[in-house]
Formats: structure tokens, sequence, C-alpha cells
């Protein structure tokens, strides 16, 4: 079974760029505080590097 992530937005996306706001909708992260469990997958790793400022992953 692949590896889980569990990805957590920590700081609002207010103010951002938009290309920002858009990695965090892929990454289905909406609302402050949310947390979404994905697959860790290379393309996953790409969106979470792009936000890393406003996420807080953990395995």
């Amino acid at each position: 079974m692949a590896e889980k992530l569990t990805i957590t937005l920590i700081k609002s996306q207010i103010g951002k760029p938009e290309k920002h706001r858009l990695v965090l909708q892929g990454l289905g992260l909406t609302k402050l505080n949310k947390s979404v469990v994905l697959e860790d997958t290379a393309q996953v790793r790409g969106m979470i590097n792009k936000v890393s400022h406003l996420l807080k992953v953990s395995e």
C-alpha cells in the first residue's frame, strides 16, 4: 500500500498569488486548519513544495 500524507492548511491564502491559491484548491484545501489525506506521489509532492510555507505535512 502506498504511503499517505496528511496535509493541513495552517496559513491563510488571502493575499497570496493566484497560482498558490490554485495549487491549494487542487490539493483540496479551502479553509484554514482543514486537513486532507492524499497518496504520496511525485505530483502531490511537487504541489506541496510550491506552497510549503502555508502547509503542515505529516506522514
